[in-house]
């Protein structure tokens, strides 16, 4: 699916992969992020932490009637407040598409798949 946005200049498709990858990179830029996980980890077989090139498996984008809605599954960090980290990724991703697509994002809802303990090296 993509969205279309009507300009003076003509039609502009947005795809989904789209919106989901720069969502995926604003919510890693948060401090208590270690990274996005797939919202099926046991069908997908991924227990690890997503690339780049994978985020659609971890940011679901849904356009429903009353707006745009992003599902994220993230991993947190050990010992961070998860909820201010969700509400930190939920203020950065809305912020981040809204200035770079000029979308306007009705919810961000946050889903914490794992809490991680990083080696302090």
């Amino acid at each position: 699916m993509s969205l279309e946005i009507e300009t003076k200049h003509g039609k502009v498709a947005i795809t989904d992969d789209v919106i989901a990858t720069i969502a995926g990179g604003a919510a890693e830029e948060n401090f208590g992020i270690v990274g996005m996980a797939s919202r099926h980890q046991i069908r997908d077989g991924l227990t690890e932490i997503l690339r780049r090139e994978n985020y659609t498996k971890g940011v679901i984008v849904r356009k429903e009637e009353n707006g745009l809605h992003i599902d994220m599954y993230i991993i947190v960090r050990f010992g961070t407040k998860i909820s201010e980290v969700a509400h930190n990724v939920q203020e950065r991703v809305k912020y981040t598409l809204e200035k770079t697509l000029g979308l306007t994002v009705d919810s961000v809802n946050i889903f914490v798949q794992g809490v991680k303990v990083l080696d302090e090296d």
